[in-house]
């Protein structure tokens, strides 16, 4: 775990370093849980939205995007059911004082387990060498099987507690497993509560005359109040989905691990409406299709898994997380639920509003079921450049830091370096950025030996640099350089927007969907 913990310090220390993520109002030791994109990670963030947006939405005739309110009716979050079960089990330490998720310290403990599982598989994997089957070990090795074992009950025995709002169990649960605070090692817990997650705010002039109302929880219901709408005005026709990316609001108890669970954060949600008794299949090919989307990406098959549901949310008939190993471990990257008609039929039941289809084929109206995947924007984008983060030992026994994001999502597609300050070596390199601006987002950098700056654009996650010398005044060729392989090639400057664009081209990566 240890080495573990030190690569996520050097992530989080990494995207300050290179102006990815700030802590929020630092000047004022900062707001906990709260963070800016700073200049990259701006650019990161929008071409991951990018990404997800137009392989969900330009590439499906059937499904378009809105972008509704933060601010929503107060009775659309009763009709939602986030006024009465919004909630995660809350627990106190006596001794440190702090407080945790119950169910979080749970699954951190089953964490634990599970890295003894990749330990005896990596024991194994030396012993047996090329001769290992990784599958059989895993499906027959006893001591793994046991700790699986170990594993699946706890989890079931919370899954139970928790639908059954048996928040004694939950407690006795934590005892059992002597689970120790992480922070004082103290085992004197208080009961597990439940706490609301929503914040509140008021909307009005006066005091008295204000509503209550709150910061929205999530982006879904902003597309369910518009499924009407949406429907209606654009002539769309079952099943069709409607899709949003923005800002969220959750009041975590324990808000951590960098932008992982923070208490302002983005959502990539799509809503796609299907006739009841198709969802079973539709769900199945989500599942699928969005898996698809992640490997497209190349951060490797293996840090990527389905955790499908034991606890069924009340108006869901199957759930699974689309799981990333994060330096700390596997943890939930995506959403797709089956939702049944909960969710129109509550606000038909709570607005008196009809919120049904039409559907001219059957001849009959009904409440369309849903599917949902819902990626959270900030994790996504720290799977990615966790992933990308990584230290190589060069031939000459030095080491570089190379920033490997999937090309089409590097903030700054190539850096452009005249050799020297002079000679008209600056001229060329920025007549060169002024060329290549128009079609992507391109860096000027003329300090330091070039040596140095080339670490520095690896670093930053530039995926080419391109440096002009004194040879490209009498033939127009410069040498680019691939951040992954170091690799450098002469080549005209007219062929450099070929070259880039075939890096980092939406559709070459889609494609592979």
């Amino acid at each position: 775990m240890a080495n573990n913990d030190d690569q996520f310090k050097k992530v989080i220390s990494h995207a300050k370093e290179y102006g990815y993520v700030f802590q929020s109002s630092e000047i004022y030791d900062g707001l906990s849980a709260v963070y800016d994109y700073a200049q990259n990670g701006v650019e990161l963030k929008k071409n991951i939205c990018d990404y997800w947006w137009k392989a969900m939405v330009q590439m499906h005739d059937n499904i378009v995007g809105i972008d509704s309110a933060i601010f929503m009716h107060p009775t659309t979050w009763k009709a939602s059911g986030h006024v009465d079960a919004f909630n995660d089990p809350l627990i106190d330490n006596k001794d440190s004082k702090k407080r945790y998720r119950a169910d979080v310290l749970v699954e951190d403990y089953c964490a634990k387990i599970e890295a003894k599982i990749d330990k005896e598989v990596k024991k194994a994997e030396k012993r047996f060498g090329e001769a290992f089957d990784k599958e059989q070990f895993v499906a027959t090795n006893p001591r793994v099987l046991k700790y699986q074992e170990q594993i699946n009950g706890i989890l079931s025995r919370l899954g139970k507690s928790l639908e059954k709002e048996d928040l004694a169990d939950v407690k006795a649960l934590i005892e059992e497993l002597e689970i120790a605070d992480p922070v004082s090692g103290s085992k004197n817990w208080t009961d597990v509560k439940q706490f609301n997650l929503m914040f509140g705010t008021k909307l009005g002039a006066s005091v008295d005359s204000a509503m209550d109302l709150y910061l929205r929880p999530e982006t879904a219901q902003g597309i369910f109040v518009n499924f009407l709408n949406v429907q209606k005005t654009g002539r769309m026709k079952i099943p069709f989905g409607i899709a949003q990316i923005g800002k969220a609001f959750r009041n975590e108890i324990v808000a951590r691990q960098f932008i992982f669970r923070q208490r302002e954060f983005e959502q990539m949600e799509m809503q796609f409406f299907v006739k009841p008794g198709t969802q079973k299949s539709w769900y199945k090919t989500w599942k699928e299709t969005r898996l698809k989307w992640h490997l497209s990406l190349g951060l490797g098959d293996e840090n990527y898994r389905f955790h499908d549901h034991e606890k069924l949310a009340h108006y869901a008939d199957a759930a699974t997380d689309i799981e990333f190993k994060f330096p700390f471990g596997f943890k939930e990257l995506e959403g797709i639920h089956s939702r049944t008609d909960f969710d129109l039929s509550q606000h038909e039941k709570h607005s008196g509003k009809k919120m049904q289809y039409f559907d001219h084929e059957e001849n009959k109206s009904y409440v369309p079921y849903v599917i949902e995947t819902s990626i959270g924007l900030d994790r996504m984008f720290l799977a990615v450049f966790s992933n990308a983060l990584v230290e190589e030992e060069l031939e000459n026994n030095t080491t570089r830091t190379v920033l490997k994001l999937p090309a089409v999502l590097a903030p700054t597609k190539a850096a452009v370096l005249p050799l020297v300050k002079k000679d008209g070596l600056p001229e060329v390199a920025k007549q060169i950025v002024d060329d290549l601006k128009w079609d992507f987002n391109v860096s000027y950098d003329e300090k330091d030996a070039v040596g140095r700056r080339y670490r520095r654009q690896d670093a930053n996650g530039t995926p080419f640099c391109i440096t002009v010398d004194h040879d490209t005044l009498e033939d127009n060729t410069v040498t680019i350089r691939h951040r992954d392989t170091m690799e450098q090639k002469r080549v005209k400057i007219d062929a450099l927007r070929e070259i880039i664009k075939k890096e980092v081209d939406v559709k070459a990566w889609l494609m592979r969907m």
